[in-house]
């Protein structure tokens, strides 16, 4: 196979992962790019902000890469750009709210200026060289979503992004799936679809029927109510703002995504409220309580949103009061359930009632499960498919349904991160692997937190440090300071104090044995004294400290 008559599909994030997506395609001297997501760090990743995919194959390759273009606004699918542009800037193609949250990021950043944004409607044909990239409106748990069809000389690839089939949408914009259709007739070569709840069976629940719970919850209330939902619901924010004026009441936002994406929202169109139904943080106390309702971030449980700061009494303009309603209007992220518990029991402890999913059908995800995925899958009647967008297990689950729909087991393929399938007239495959990985962002720093330096992390978190200090003088071979002890997080001083004599013993003994032999190299008296040092409280203590000695020459 050569490069001008296959087409070459190259995931460098969002497979075996929830986030990071971002899928190149590559036929012949041109590259597209679907999605540039960031990853979320788990517990164990110290300091680590948040994880964007390594592009190196995309700057090895820049000037093939004509554009990244965007399914929708969630942070695992364009919260990578702001970075990714300081690598590569390409233009960006997006719907408006989606390219309305990046312009967000892109200020922060200090980028807009330099970047090109398109701006695409559903149903609109962007024509390159050989490809052709038309977006299909799709839904999903935010505005503006769609599904990619890439149009290529080897044939139609139909990308669906995060998607579910919602027949009653908030917005009544519902899923094209005539088109989806109509590609399916004419041909798709290749499936790719999102596999986030393929273990589900039947049918994700409509949008709509969390706005009829919230409408009830909500009736009667005598206290404030706070809801927690993501900044990027916008549907979910408009039920919560419908039923909060049809009570009465008027609505607060709290949280700087929050403020920032439905001011974006309501700029564009898609969040639709009246001037007199919104008032500010600093207004909430010129009303009664029965006649508010806060709109808030941090239904994650995240120690830094809004609502762990309601929960913890750290938050400057909003106190816990008597007969507050708090609803948390989603469900946790794998990894957060212990966060998102703590702030539950929190709010508890202070007297708040608290309504969340196990209690009340609050929350429907934006994926579908797998009827709809069934549905897909017969409009689309892809010659070959490759399971997008989850877990190892969940690639695995969606391969599985495939395979009881009809299609052959050759013509699946469950790829990792990296790997490389190419597609012929003929023929498809697997053909190799491309550079790929994670790339740590901590603070304003993108790629200087490796793995050595995480591993440290680890092991100072898990067993301290322990230094020494001591000065020796080269030319008569001799101790003139120290050695002096300091430790963080191994013991404490003053508790252990004839474990801390005994460690400056044996210190000082390895530092008057190098000096005896006139070793007086930095590196030798400090290998030595790490390892002696290291020895001997592994077997008092069972444990490893990180042990740093520092020797200065006088």
């Amino acid at each position: 196979m050569t490069e001008n008559n296959t087409v070459k599909i190259i995931p460098l994030g969002g497979l075996g992962e929830i986030g990071k997506n971002i899928t190149a395609i590559e036929y012949g001297e041109e590259i597209i790019v679907i999605d540039c997501g960031m990853g979320f760090p788990d517990e164990d990743m110290y300091g680590v902000d948040l994880i964007i995919p390594d592009i190196s194959y995309l700057l090895e390759h820049a000037e093939k890469v004509k554009g990244i273009f965007l399914t929708h606004g969630h942070e695992d699918h364009i919260g990578g750009i702001p970075y990714i542009l300081k690598q590569l800037n390409v233009p960006l193609y997006g719907t408006k709210l989606t390219l309305g949250i990046i312009e967000n990021k892109l200020k922060e950043h200090r980028l807009l200026e330099k970047c090109q944004l398109n701006n695409v409607e559903p149903g609109a044909v962007i024509k390159l060289g050989n490809l052709e990239i038309e977006f299909i409106r799709s839904t999903h748990s935010i505005a503006g979503a769609c599904c990619i069809a890439i149009h290529t000389p080897m044939g139609t690839l139909l990308h669906t992004g995060d998607f579910k089939v919602d027949y009653t949408p908030v917005d009544g914009v519902k899923m094209d799936l005539e088109r989806i259709s109509e590609l399916g007739k004419a041909g798709v070569l290749l499936l790719l679809a999102d596999s986030t709840n393929v273990e589900r069976e039947g049918h994700t629940q409509s949008e709509q029927s969390v706005g009829e719970t919230l409408d009830r919850l909500i009736t009667n209330v005598e206290g404030r109510v706070i809801v927690a939902t993501f900044a990027s619901n916008i549907h979910r924010i408009q039920q919560i703002i419908n039923a909060s004026v049809k009570h009465g009441r008027k609505v607060a936002f709290s949280g700087r995504s929050m403020e920032n994406i439905t001011q974006v929202a309501r700029d564009l169109g898609y969040l639709h409220m009246a001037e007199e139904d919104i008032i500010s943080q600093d207004d909430i106390r010129s009303y009664p309580n029965e006649k508010i309702t806060i709109i808030t971030t941090g239904s994650q449980g995240e120690p830094m949103a809004a609502l762990a700061r309601i929960a913890f009494s750290t938050h400057r303009k909003i106190k816990i009061e008597p007969q507050d309603l708090f609803i948390i209007s989603a469900s946790p992220i794998p990894g957060n359930d212990k966060l998102v518990s703590r702030v539950i029991n929190e709010l508890y402890k202070k007297g708040a009632d608290v309504v969340y999913e196990a209690l009340e059908d609050v929350h429907v995800s934006g994926h579908a499960c797998k009827e709809e995925l069934k549905l897909i899958h017969t409009l689309a009647r892809p010659k070959y498919f490759m399971p997008a967008h989850g877990e190892y297990r969940h690639l695995r689950h969606h391969k599985d349904l495939a395979k009881k729909l009809g299609m052959q087991s050759e013509h699946i393929f469950v790829l990792e991160t990296g790997q490389v399938l190419e597609i012929s007239e003929e023929t498809a495959g697997i053909t190799g692997k491309v550079r790929s990985g994670n790339i740590f962002v901590d603070g304003i720093g993108v790629g200087d937190v490796g793995n050595v330096v995480l591993r440290d992390r680890r092991n100072l978190a898990q067993d301290g440090m322990l230094t020494i200090v001591a000065a020796v003088e080269k030319e008569t071979y001799s101790i003139v300071a120290g050695p002096d002890i300091i430790t963080r997080g191994f013991v404490y001083v003053k508790d252990s104090e004839e474990l801390i004599i005994a460690v400056k013993e044996i210190a000082q003994k390895e530092l008057e044995e190098c000096l005896k032999n006139q070793m007086v190299e930095r590196a030798v008296l400090k290998v030595n004294i790490k390892k002696a040092v290291e020895r001997f409280l592994y077997e008092k203590t069972k444990r490893r400290p990180s042990v740093f000695p520092i020797i200065l020459e006088v």
